[in-house]
């Protein structure tokens, strides 16, 4: 891709979706058609091309995102298969960071599910242009017409079908070109289009009426048209599907089942017509070194600009996934980015990979809008901007969620020590939510992470690739703290020291407050005191140590020694005494003194609070509310689906550990649960 007219017959997306929604069979599809597969492989065989991890294909679900290329009409597809698992919503955040376009599967049993607005949220961050596959539509119980009423519902999205799916005839009715669409063969790969029949076109006359007047609200020439009764070509409608699905305006959607080989190919389509290439996204903000914005161009032309989304260990070696966003990167160009704690890096790019899932092949150059595997960067880790070393800058950089769950766990092996340090180290870089370290308190070492499966998955790798045996604890919880009372403090330090034998005295007066802030708000100091005596002015040594006495002091609540949460801290006041407030003396008295206002400001413990959705026989649901109930769960809605009932609640991570059994005997087998991280809160 050296060209515009090469990156305008690019589309970079993502399928996304709740889990077992049927991303990863949706793009095995994909790319048997496209044939960049020639079989197709299943999740349920353990097959499935882009699930290649010996753990994905033992749990039967997605855990890291996967990309590959596929060819269709001209066009190249650089596509994203993300984890549906709540316990992996990173590997969905930064894939989404650098894609342009995206399709979201839906059930067509079960419509838009709790994992289904997580991802959507974070398709809106990043303005993200997407479609909606409405997938399972050959299964009982499946109401398309349903299904894009629950995103509008739920989401606040704007649906338009554009395909109906026809699953007893084996095919789909495509609205805009008013075809019938019907899919044969031992995998469906046999397409016949036939223009409407005078029955057909009564029949969906509704449907193509409904479509024709959601686009025409998006462009005026076209409610013109369609107003005064005139038939608009094919050709002009996706030409302003397009325009309002790339603005957002609109959120096509498409009917079909995936397992059963329905539906794809015009979906396939979709992706092409619809979706944006590199140049239709807007600029890339970026930010030079004095704090000015500058705007990047996608083009080859310019200083390099690229961004690092994700680290993974590939046949023991350490590599970076990164998007180009202008330039052009070679092996052997020296690249610089600036890392996590401010400090500048310089290193080259050994070699540049073209990526198919599992299979890396050598590339000459990369080119701006690419998506590429760079190999021998020691230190790039995830959200790094790598530039040329002339023209340093910044790209936004990829939020992280805090753990919410710990484990105990030590090597089985005293002689194992030394590679399972290594080993967790590794694992840290690959994966930002996930943090190894020593409990003060305890000694021992803990692992955290964004649920169980999260946990039981590096376990499971630990002694898979690297054949380190571990001897792991049961998960507790990961608790924060806060205040739930304001407090000001007024506090003088001036303990006597005693030094060669003679006394010295150290001397500070320190006056702050501190107040609870809501939930979710963060931690916010304000540290801009009034001196005294009047006309004083704290050295450059004070000034700093001030601000790491506030931090020491912040870096666990008085309690239990937990992280603190959503409180506000002002220094308001300190008197220094000459000679006496050295700044170890200005440190250690602003520290104890926010000790001691803490302690004072009625701490409480929060606890991990999920929005869990808990979908379960009707027969079984007295049984199952009751002992949610139990858990101190708050109920927010009870609704019900033929069959099954759906429990969308809030509960305390700690009452769900181990839930996952104890659903499973009271409902026979047939509950299932999903959970989101909500917030940390008092229980």
């Amino acid at each position: 891709m050296t060209s515009s007219s090469d990156l305008a017959r690019v589309r970079n997306i993502g399928i996304a979706a709740h889990i077992d929604a049927g991303k990863t069979t949706l793009t095995e599809r994909i790319l048997f058609y496209t044939g960049a597969l020639y079989k197709i492989g299943e999740v349920h065989d353990g097959a499935a091309h882009m699930d290649y991890m010996a753990e994905e294909q033992i749990h039967g679900i997605t855990i890291t995102s996967a990309v590959t290329k596929a060819r269709w009409q001209e066009h190249l597809i650089q596509l994203v298969d993300t984890p549906g698992h709540v316990d992996f919503t990173i590997e969905v955040e930064r894939s989404m960071r650098v894609l342009d376009g995206c399709v979201l599967v839906l059930d067509g049993v079960r419509g838009v599910e709790p994992q289904t607005e997580t991802v959507w949220r974070q398709r809106e961050k990043f303005r993200l242009p997407c479609l909606f596959f409405v997938n399972k539509m050959d299964r009982p119980g499946a109401n398309f017409d349903q299904a894009l009423r629950s995103i509008r519902r739920r989401l606040g999205g704007a649906p338009l079908a554009v395909t109906l799916p026809l699953p007893e005839r084996h095919a789909v009715v495509n609205l805009i070109d008013q075809t019938l669409v019907t899919f044969a063969g031992e995998h469906g790969e046999q397409v016949t289009e036939q223009p409407w029949d005078d029955a057909a076109r009564d029949a969906y006359a509704e449907q193509r009426e409904t479509l024709l007047l959601g686009i025409a609200d998006s462009d005026e020439r076209l409610a013109d048209q369609v107003l005064a009764g005139e038939e608009p070509t094919a050709e002009a409608l996706w030409q302003a599907l397009r325009s309002a699905t790339i603005k957002g305006e609109i959120h096509p959607c498409f009917g079909g089942s995936a397992l059963r080989n329905l539906g794809v190919h015009p979906l396939i389509d979709a992706v092409v017509k619809l979706l944006p290439s590199p140049l239709d996204r807007p600029d890339a903000k970026a930010f030079l070194e004095d704090g000015s914005e500058e705007l990047v161009k996608m083009e080859d032309r310019g200083p390099l600009v690229a961004l690092a989304f994700k680290v993974q260990m590939w046949e023991g070696r350490r590599h970076v996934f990164a998007r180009l966003y202008r330039g052009v990167l070679r092996p052997g160009d020296r690249i610089s980015y600036k890392m996590v704690d401010g400090r500048l890096a310089n290193e080259n790019v050994a070699r540049i990979f073209d990526v198919d899932a599992a299979k890396k092949s050598r590339l000459d150059q990369a080119h701006a809008g690419e998506i590429v595997l760079l190999a021998g960067l020691r230190h790039a880790s995830t959200g790094d901007t790598l530039c040329d070393p002339r023209h340093p800058l910044l790209l936004e950089r990829i939020d992280t969620r805090k753990p919410v769950l710990s484990l105990a766990i030590e090597p089985a092996t005293s002689d194992q020590e030394e590679k399972f340090l290594e080993v967790m180290e590794k694992f840290q870089e690959e994966d930002p939510t996930l943090t190894f370290g020593e409990d003060s308190d305890t000694g021992q070492r803990l692992l955290s992470g964004m649920g169980e499966l999260h946990l039981q998955i590096v376990v499971e790798r630990l002694e898979r690739e690297f054949g380190v045996q571990v001897k792991a604890g049961q998960p507790a919880v990961a608790l924060r703290e806060t205040i739930t009372q304001q407090n000001r403090i007024d506090y003088l330090f001036q303990p006597p020291i005693e030094q060669a034998g003679k006394s010295e005295t150290m001397k500070v007066r320190v006056v702050l407050s501190v107040s609870p802030r809501e939930r979710g708000s963060g931690l916010l100091t304000r540290v801009e005191p009034h001196l005294l005596p009047e006309g004083s002015v704290l050295n450059a040594a004070q000034r700093e140590a001030l601000g790491q006495g506030v931090k020491f002091a912040l870096g666990g609540g008085p309690l239990e020694g937990a992280p603190l949460e959503d409180l506000l801290v002002e220094v308001e006041e300190v008197e220094t005494f000459a000679s006496a407030s050295t700044p170890a003396a200005v440190s250690a008295a602003v520290s104890r003194a926010l000790a001691k206002a803490l302690q004072g400001a009625s701490p409480a413990l929060l606890q991990p609070i999920m929005a869990a959705e808990v979908v379960v026989p009707e027969i079984n649901l007295g049984t199952v509310l009751g002992d949610l109930q139990a858990r101190h769960a708050i109920i927010r809605d009870t609704r019900h689906d033929r069959e099954d009932a759906t429990i969308s609640c809030e509960v305390a991570l700690a009452e769900l550990l181990g839930y996952t059994t104890q659903l499973r005997s009271m409902t026979q087998g047939r509950g299932q649960f999903t959970t989101i991280f909500e917030r940390f809160d008092t229980a």
